[in-house]
This record gives structure tokens, C-alpha cells and sequence, in this order.
């Protein structure tokens, strides 16, 4: 029982949390906040292109030792282990071309671990880059391009 004169505090969740918790019912991770927030937003984006290309979601921020992937799907029976790149602005170069030969060579790495960790083996694969770009004219509405076979494993790597 509340003290006489206290104010009562209303038990409304605000909005923020109300999204938060959809988003955890819907398997999707927590938003992270600050920086980090804008990858998540366009690995969301990525997410929603490739679903509406025809891919179908295996699984998310998969972590290896040798490095990470952002998206594992499937398009038509084949394997697509997909890195997401995104840019507010081309000052620093488009997001193609943040994809380096090192940035390649762990997204390598890290599809072998979830090829070994998974029933998916003898399956052909690809490695495709979406690349998200805002624009200053249209916020909260990025610009996603798919890029299929941007990349492929060399015997040496």
C-alpha cells in the first residue's frame, strides 16, 4: 500500500519496450544501442530485401573463432552465407568496397565452422554482400542492393 499523498506511477510499458519484446518473440536479437544500433538496423533492412527476393532466413550472427556471419539463407537450394555492409554516405567509399580480401577470407572461416556444425554439407554455396546505403533525402528508407556470387573461395585461403 502506497503512503498517503504518494503519486501513483501508471503500469504502461513504453513503446521502446514494447518493440523490444515483439522483436524478442519474433527470435530477433536486441537492438544494440549507439553505433552499433545503425548495423543492426541494416542487417534488419538486408534481412527484409533478401526475404523478399525469395531467400528464406537460416540463421543470424553466427560466430565462429574465425570470424562472423551476418546472414545464413537459402535461394532456390542454395547456400548463401551473406555479409552485410551499409554506409550513410560514399565519402569513405560505397559498401562494396568495405568488403576486403581479409574481410573475405573470415567470412570464409566462418561459413566452414557453420557448414561443420550443420546438416547442410555437399550442398553448393555462394557468398552473397547486400550492401545498404542511406541517404540524407530519405531517412529510415535505405537504398539495398543484392549482390549474388560477390565472392568465391580460392583453394589457397
Amino acid at each position: 500500500m502506497a503512503p498517503p499523498g504518494a503519486r501513483k506511477i501508471p503500469r504502461v510499458l513504453p513503446i521502446s519496450w514494447a518493440r523490444r519484446i515483439a522483436d524478442r518473440i519474433r527470435g530477433l536479437p536486441a537492438r544494440p544501442r549507439g553505433a552499433r544500433g545503425a548495423g543492426y538496423d541494416w542487417e534488419r533492412a538486408a534481412e527484409r530485401a533478401l526475404v523478399d527476393a525469395g531467400y528464406r532466413i537460416l540463421d543470424r550472427n553466427f560466430r565462429s573463432r574465425g570470424g562472423e556471419l551476418d546472414l545464413v539463407a537459402e535461394e532456390n537450394g542454395v547456400l548463401c552465407f551473406v555479409e552485410v555492409k551499409g554506409r550513410r554516405s560514399v565519402a569513405f567509399g560505397t559498401p562494396a568496397e568495405a568488403v576486403t580480401p581479409e574481410k573475405e577470407r573470415r567470412v570464409i572461416l566462418a561459413a566452414r565452422a557453420w557448414l561443420v556444425r550443420s546438416p547442410a554439407r555437399g550442398r553448393d554455396c555462394r557468398f552473397d554482400v547486400v550492401c545498404v546505403s542511406e541517404t540524407a533525402d530519405k531517412p529510415g528508407k535505405p537504398d539495398v542492393e543484392i549482390i549474388r556470387d560477390a565472392f568465391r573461395v580460392e583453394d589457397d585461403r
